[in-house]
C-alpha cells in the first residue's frame, strides 16, 4: 500500500461528544456510542448497534440533511 494516511491527533472523547450532539440535533440516538476503551492508543470510537429504522434515518440525514 502506497503511503497510508497519518492518524490525526483527535481526542476520541471530544469526537464522541461532538457526534452525539450532531446526531441529537438530527433526532438520532446511538445508545452504544462511546470511546473504545479496549484500544486507547488507536483513538477509536465505538458506534455500536442500532435498529434498522435508525440506520435508515442516519443514512437519510447523511444524504439529505436533517428534516426540519
Amino acid at each position: 500500500m502506497a503511503g497510508s494516511p497519518t492518524k490525526p491527533d483527535v481526542d476520541p472523547y471530544t469526537a464522541v461528544e461532538a457526534l452525539r450532539s450532531a446526531l441529537n440535533e438530527a433526532g438520532i440516538v446511538l445508545p452504544s456510542l462511546a470511546v473504545d476503551a479496549a484500544s486507547p492508543s488507536l483513538g477509536l470510537v465505538e458506534l455500536g448497534r442500532v435498529r434498522a429504522d435508525v440506520a435508515l434515518r442516519l443514512a437519510r440525514v447523511l444524504r439529505h440533511g436533517p428534516q426540519r
